[in-house]
């Protein structure tokens, strides 16, 4: 979309048409709002909005529809996935409560995924706590790397499950088509470890449906709107697990 430019400053949006009447005849000229401030009143006959171009408008279309279309599916997560979600947030409680740990993983926006929820629990989510011991296993690079090298990318999860695990962890699995094969890995080294799996995945919940002891299903097969549904879904986790701990 082309964006038109003042023609007094040369800088910033025209967002205002000025008729000038200083050199006799009148003249049309489109500034920007600063500009048009600065115009001598008694030289200006009328001030009018520039109206947005079409174009604009379809974007302004387009931002609703995306976000009333997340907004849906995060309504329809609260009517199918709530029984799931309260379950997982009461396994983390008990895990937490038994002084054990929260491990994490995910590949791309889940691994950025896995990451926030583990900040959440160390750091806090909204009350004043002692920290919690979570752990993202998707951020050090020597890791990963060696064992992708090494053993193959497959194997990053599974390895460091193997290596940090122990009976009553919990483990975090996010992939929003269930099939990851890295992911699917972790989630079987979890269980040889003793551990309990929560899944995050989208509609359907691939491989992982079966696989984990809870599985959280987006209600969608959309990449962006199940990765908000995550975000959703984790921080209602972080929240009853707070109030389920400290309250």
């Amino acid at each position: 979309m082309s964006e038109t430019t003042c023609e007094q400053c040369g800088k910033r949006p025209a967002t205002v048409h000025v008729t000038d009447l200083a050199e006799g005849a009148p003249t049309e000229h489109l500034l920007c709002g600063e500009c048009a401030g600065t115009t001598r009143t008694a030289d200006v006959v009328g001030l009018r909005v520039v109206a947005p171009e079409p174009a604009a408008l379809d974007l302004v279309a387009q931002v609703r529809e995306a976000i009333l279309g997340a907004a849906n599916a995060k309504l329809r997560l609260a009517e199918l996935a709530a029984g799931d979600i309260a379950q997982a947030a009461a396994i983390v409680a008990e895990c937490l409560r038994g002084g054990r740990k929260v491990l994490l993983c995910g590949n791309g926006g889940s691994a950025a995924e896995a990451q926030h929820i583990a900040a959440e629990l160390v750091g806090r989510f909204r009350l004043e706590r002692p920290a919690l011991p979570a752990i993202a296993l998707t951020t050090n690079t020597s890791i990963l790397t060696a064992i992708g090298n090494d053993y193959g990318f497959d194997d990053v999860f599974a390895r460091q499950v193997g290596a940090l695990g122990a009976p009553g962890d919990v483990l975090f699995a996010y992939s929003t088509s269930g099939t990851s094969k890295n992911v699917l890995r972790a989630i079987q080294a979890a269980k040889t470890a003793g551990m309990k799996t929560v899944g995050f995945t989208g509609q359907g919940g691939g491989s992982m449906a079966h696989q984990c002891d809870v599985c959280i299903q987006a209600p969608s097969n959309d990449t962006p709107t199940v990765q908000e549904c995550h975000t959703a879904a984790g921080h209602t986790i972080c929240r009853l697990v707070e109030e389920m701990l400290f309250s």
